[in-house]
């Protein structure tokens, strides 16, 4: 099968949806289709090996000039090139591209008009570089946020369109009135045109059909698929110190402060017997959430025995989990892929998760770990303290996430399951172009 397959740079940030797309593009690889993995935005940041094309469209410096300046919309593409090449685009990513959604509603409304709207040139330059491809037997958009591509890539490829669901919910709804309405409207006005979609979880799926009103015999569920190759088990220690581990993106609606929290109450009970290691991509804007976290750990006492490690490279990041007794990301919104507490168990490392969005029916497919009440910092010190104190139970635990996850959540299995929506996308009855 010969597969497009766009997927969104996050500057500097190793985003989810970006080691999503490349690792299941790379298995599809392996297993012989060919798969074109094109990025938008920016070049995209991977832990693995980077599969995605050397070419970035609609990329951020020429995205931003054309929204704000109407002379850039009809410059020659060939000027775009300045700007548009990666290196520019890396250089400018690490100075960190801001991604609160609260100050992107109007590029995001001009992406989502695709070509009616004031990036059409942005459009255009895609299509005009797909058009001298060979022909795709399906294309796969990385989230309903570029829906307004579905049609014009149908028209001009003659190839079905699937949409994958991994997420975008927390960045719509952040979004500040009007642009949050209008997104809604223009996402829901174009699920016509995608032939099927594809939810990363079961919740999703069912949150997304209502949230986006999409009928749910369109949306096929295909579970996120790690790839586990170099993934030891965590070896046992005999130091009596419990660590309790973080790895996410540090922010507020990940619950690093919920852990805080928790940590603190532990350590009223186990004094000098348990740590906190957190990692992960800290954005400008939050440099302050960290900070109010750090503080009411020194307030407590507790500096010596919390560390942020920072931004983590595959290698490190496997080393970083095989040193924890437990990890823990308290998400205070409804996750729907839980991509750590994945590569967590992928190590033989429990989890203690909220009991909401994609968790609880992780926990129940693997059982490698304990739910515990959402935004209940008392809750989870009681998990951790049960953990500690019952080591027959971590064994199990750890034991059920280590096969748990080999056994539901591999890549090699949402690869397959993927080329199965594929099918099915093309097998459907074609979506009328105008």
């Amino acid at each position: 099968m010969r597969i497009l397959s766009l997927t969104a740079g996050a500057a500097s940030m190793y985003c989810g949806t970006c080691l999503r797309d490349n690792a299941l593009a790379r298995r599809l690889i392996a297993q012989g289709h060919t798969v074109l993995l094109v990025p938008l935005y920016t070049p995209t940041l991977t832990d693995e090996e980077n599969v995605s094309q050397p070419r970035v469209f609609f990329g951020g410096v020429s995205v931003y000039l054309e929204q704000h300046l109407a002379l850039f919309r009809h410059l020659p593409p060939w000027i775009d090139r300045l700007w548009d090449s990666p290196s520019l685009l890396r250089a400018v990513s690490r100075r960190s591209i801001p991604v609160d959604p609260r100050a992107l509603g109007e590029i995001t409304i001009s992406v989502l008009e695709g070509p009616d709207g004031p990036l059409r040139k942005e459009v255009d330059k895609l299509l005009g570089w797909l058009r001298r491809e060979p022909s795709f037997d399906v294309i796969d958009l990385p989230y309903s946020l570029l829906i307004g591509l579905a049609r014009p890539l149908k028209q001009a490829l003659q190839a079905p369109v699937c949409c994958t669901l991994q997420g975008e919910d927390l960045f719509l709804n952040g979004l500040m009135e009007p642009y949050r309405t209008r997104a809604l409207q223009l996402i829901r006005s174009q699920v016509p045109a995608v032939d099927r979609f594809i939810a990363v979880s079961d919740y999703y799926r069912s949150f997304m059909s209502r949230f986006l009103d999409i009928p749910a015999d369109r949306i096929d569920v295909v579970r996120l698929g790690i790839n586990l190759e170099g993934f030891e088990r965590a070896p046992q220690r005999a130091d009596g110190i419990f660590r309790i581990g973080y790895l996410a993106r540090v922010a507020p609606e990940k619950g690093l402060h919920l852990l805080a929290e928790a940590f603190i109450g532990l350590q009223q009970r186990m004094a000098g017997q348990v740590r906190l290691e957190a990692a992960g991509y800290l954005a400008p804007e939050h440099r302050r959430y960290l900070r109010q976290v750090e503080d009411k750990l020194a307030a407590a006492g507790l500096t010596q025995a919390f560390r942020y490690h920072g931004i983590l490279d595959r290698r490190a990041k496997i080393a970083f989990l095989r040193t924890l007794d437990v990890l823990s990301v308290p998400a205070a919104y409804d996750e729907p892929k839980g991509l750590s507490v994945l590569e967590a168990m992928g190590c033989g490392v429990p989890v203690v998760v909220p009991s909401r969005g994609s968790l609880p029916e992780i926990m129940e497919r693997t059982g490698g770990g304990l739910l515990v009440r959402p935004d209940d910092p008392a809750d989870l010190a009681a998990a951790f303290q049960r953990l500690y104190e019952d080591s027959a139970l971590h064994r199990r635990l750890a034991d059920r996430a280590w096969d748990g996850v080999r056994e539901h959540y591999d890549i090699h299995r949402m690869a397959l399951e993927t080329l199965v929506a594929y099918e099915r996308a093309r097998a459907a009855k074609p979506v009328e172009v105008l």
